[in-house]
C-alpha cells in the first residue's frame, strides 16, 4: 500500500490536533509535519517535500494564498488542499490560481477529507459544492484565446468530458473499457494540446467550451 505523506499548516493547534488524530488512523496516510504559520510551513515543505498539504487560509503573517504560492515554488510536486471556513470569492479564486488543487470547507466529514487527500495524490481535484458553483459561474464564459478543442481526437474528447464530470482515471478506464495506462496517456495528450496544467483546468475548459452541462 502506498503511503501518502501529509503536512498540516494551520495556526490553530486544536485544529491541527483534530486532523492528526483522525488522519493517523488511516493506514495509507502519514503526518510528516505541522506548522502554525505560513513562513514556517514553506520552510518545512522545502525540507519534507510532502505529497499533500492541508492549508488554512487565514493565518498570522503571510496568508494561505501566498503560502500556497511560495510552497509550490519550493515543492512543486506537493498538492495543496485548502481547508478553511471561508468560501468568499476573494479567497476561493486566488487560492485556486495560486496552485491549490482542492478547496474544502472545515465542515467536511473526516471520511470526505481522507478521500480528498487520496484524490489529490492522484492529481484529482475535489471541491466543496459551494466552491464548485462559484467556479462554474466565474469561469463558464468562453475565452477566444483558448486552444481550439478540434485538436483533440474523438476518444480524447470522451476522456475530457469524463474528467469534467469528476471521474478518476480508473473510472474513465472502466467506462471506456480500456486500460488505466491508456487513459493516463490520453490525459497527458489533452493537457499538452490544450496548454492546461491540471485536471481542474481541464474541467473549467470543458465548461467554458460548453462541452458539458453546468449542474
Amino acid at each position: 500500500m502506498e503511503t501518502i505523506s501529509v503536512m498540516l499548516i494551520d495556526d490553530h493547534r486544536v485544529v491541527r490536533q483534530g486532523l492528526r488524530d483522525f488522519l493517523e488512523l488511516q493506514e495509507d496516510l502519514e503526518i510528516v509535519g505541522e506548522a502554525g504559520n505560513g513562513e514556517e510551513g514553506v520552510q518545512m515543505a522545502r525540507e519534507l517535500l510532502p505529497d499533500v498539504v492541508l492549508m488554512d487560509l487565514v493565518m498570522p503573517g503571510i496568508d494561505g494564498v501566498e503560502t500556497t504560492r511560495r510552497l509550490k515554488g519550493v515543492s512543486p510536486s506537493s498538492r495543496v488542499i485548502v481547508l478553511t471556513s471561508f468560501a468568499d470569492d476573494d479567497k476561493v479564486f486566488p487560492a485556486i490560481k495560486a496552485g491549490a488543487i482542492s478547496y474544502l470547507l472545515k465542515d467536511i466529514s473526516p471520511e470526505e477529507l481522507a478521500h480528498a487527500i487520496r484524490a489529490a495524490q492522484r492529481n484529482e481535484a475535489v471541491l466543496h459544492p459551494e466552491v464548485a458553483a462559484k467556479l462554474m459561474q466565474e469561469f463558464s464564459a468562453p475565452r477566444p484565446n483558448e486552444a481550439p478543442v478540434d485538436q483533440l481526437t474523438p476518444r480524447e474528447m470522451d476522456v475530457l468530458r469524463l474528467i469534467a464530470k469528476g471521474k478518476s482515471n480508473k473510472e474513465i478506464a472502466d467506462t471506456l473499457i480500456v486500460s488505466e495506462k491508456t487513459i493516463k496517456t490520453h490525459v497527458s495528450n489533452i493537457l499538452s494540446k490544450l496548454h492546461l496544467a491540471d485536471r481542474t483546468q481541464v474541467a473549467i475548459y470543458a465548461l467554458r467550451q460548453r462541452l458539458v452541462p453546468m449542474e
